[in-house]
């Protein structure tokens, strides 16, 4: 299959057309069992009425559903308010915390496509030009060079490099911003450091804080629910109360004793923040938290206050105001509680947000130090003596990296050590580390459930990952539905995308494969446990 060739000037063009078209027989093929396109789900379009409403031109999927200007005026504010918005990316006092290397970016790319191998979009849709890291950054630096330099009409004419600003162009790119899961594997393969992905998430930032423009799922479900309630899934006091209870009972349950689930210690060492996911959709992860942390004798606690109880900051995926409110809220709970430090729960967003982001937006008298949970994990697993037997972990185990961890923090051994200590028959995706692909529901997708986006997202997004996982099972393993096979994701987000990916392509039914976090298998492996903590029927 050879990609649709089209200029960059291209995504303005009037009409309603797509610029492409995505169908299952142009994507990068699958392994064994999926080789045939009839084993995969088939790619659903929108309904001629929602197209007709709501911008999808792009690729014939929305993640935004921006309505249509209704007139010439609506149109023209339109642009009015971009290019606004674009000047104050750009201007130092409006973009402080990252318009450095925003322009760094812009100004220094060399166009070598380098980075295009690394994204699993560009390849996973089957090498599509508009999908690659370099697109949608050098339409933003032709708009920039065309409408906001001196002379620049000009020069872009001369150069070969002409661009019109229209409505069509600006919605494109707004979605072209959601083909991206800011992963930035396209940032560690760029010879001189490129950052596509951040121009991607400053691209985003423009279209929300200018233009009011983001997808429902991030800003109204999420970051402002978060702030009104304390959740992003709404979770209040009282249902986190509840949900404590419930978890108590559980472990009292697998372990024949009554721990408790510390909350509101002050003094205490550590701040354990869980994403609002584990606790409703997996609470056995934070509950194998709380059952080796007492085996460790750690000094730890959870807080009930706002946003504190929740790692998630969806702020972290388009907005730089949304994120420091939840930060601010999040980092003044630890402080009330007098605690050493945060520790921050399994999940990598909440990884970038606490530890890599917040600290470039919040005063430095709101800063307080923050630790991976992995470190922590390993640092108990070698200091600790807590009994294990691995045995107990006899099942194919492979590990995804999430991309905020391995890439952004560098956090790659640890995870690796402990799996070593614990899982007999671990092994590697390829390529692995740092250089693992995202899951394909990074940046947001994950949560955003418009209409058809959520099929190109597990289709075109999560396609190669679903790939490496195939991959890291052989033909024989994948054939015996009796062996359970475990992902091993230490990550809420990407274990939503791994319950949506595995239900899309019904392979838990086919194959008999899993997914989880990491604490859960080392407690599976804790041998003061009669019985085993993973109770596979509990996954189906």
């Amino acid at each position: 299959m050879k990609p649709i060739k089209f200029r960059t000037k291209d995504i303005s063009r009037k009409g309603r057309e797509p610029l492409v078209e995505i169908k299952n027989e142009d994507l990068m093929p699958l392994p064994y069992p999926y080789k045939d396109i009839e084993q995969q789900p088939e790619l659903k379009k929108l309904k001629d009425e929602t197209a007709d409403r709501l911008e999808c031109d792009l690729d014939g999927y929305m993640a935004i559903g921006i309505p249509r200007p209704q007139s010439k005026v609506e149109e023209d504010e339109l642009i009015e308010k971009f290019l606004s918005g674009l000047k104050k990316l750009l201007d130092k006092n409006d973009n402080w915390s990252f318009r450095q290397p925003l322009l760094l970016s812009l100004e220094n790319c060399a166009k070598c496509q380098a980075c295009s191998e690394a994204c699993h979009v560009f390849v996973g849709s089957g090498r599509q030009e508009i999908y690659r890291p370099t697109y949608r950054a050098e339409v933003l630096r032709r708009i920039i060079n065309k409408y906001l330099k001196p002379g620049g009409s000009l020069k872009a004419r001369l150069s070969g490099q002409d661009i019109e600003l229209n409505w069509e162009l600006i919605a494109r790119l707004a979605e072209s911003a959601y083909r991206c899961t800011i992963c930035r594997h396209c940032t560690s393969s760029c010879p001189i450091g490129v950052d596509n992905g951040l121009v991607t998430r400053e691209i985003r930032k423009l279209f929300s804080q200018e233009m009011g423009i983001a997808p429902i799922e991030l800003h109204k479900s999420g970051s402002i629910n978060q702030l009104k309630t304390g959740s992003t899934s709404g979770m209040n006091r009282a249902a986190l109360m509840d949900t404590i209870e419930f978890m108590e009972d559980e472990i009292e349950e697998k372990t024949g004793r009554r721990i408790t689930v510390p909350v509101d210690i002050e003094g205490a060492d550590i701040l354990l923040i869980h994403s609002a996911g584990e606790i409703l959709a997996w609470p056995e992860n934070p509950e194998a938290f709380a059952i080796l942390f007492d085996a460790a004798n750690i000094s730890y606690t959870l807080s009930s206050e706002l946003c504190a109880y929740d790692a998630a900051n969806y702020g972290l995926f388009y907005d730089d105001v949304q994120l420091a409110r939840v930060a601010q809220r999040q980092v003044e709970a630890a402080r009330k509680l007098k605690v050493k430090k945060i520790l921050i729960g399994e999940c990598g967003p909440a990884h970038k947000a606490m530890a890599a982001v917040a600290d470039r937006l919040l005063p430095n008298g709101l800063n307080i130090p923050k630790e991976s949970c992995l470190t922590t994990l390993l640092d108990i697993l070698e200091h600790k003596k807590i009994p294990l037997d691995p045995i107990r972990n006899d099942f194919p185990i492979t590990l995804h990296d999430p991309c905020n961890i391995v890439r952004l923090m560098g956090i790659v051994q640890p995870q690796r050590k402990i799996l070593h200590k614990i899982a007999p028959r671990f092994r590697e995706m390829t390529p692995h580390g740092s250089e693992n692909y995202c899951c394909g529901g990074g940046g947001g997708f994950s949560f955003i459930s418009s209409t058809t986006f959520p099929q190109w997202q597990l289709s075109v997004s999560s396609r190669m990952k679903f790939k490496q996982i195939l991959e890291a099972f052989t033909k024989e393993e994948l054939d015996n539905t009796d062996l359970p096979k475990y992902i091993c994701a230490p990550c809420s987000n990407c274990k939503g995308t791994f319950r949506e990916m595995l239900s899309y392509y019904n392979a838990t039914a086919r194959h008999n494969i899993y997914y989880g976090g990491l604490v859960e298998l080392i407690v599976n492996a804790m041998t003061d446990l009669e019985q085993p903590f993973i109770d596979w029927d509990e996954k189906l």
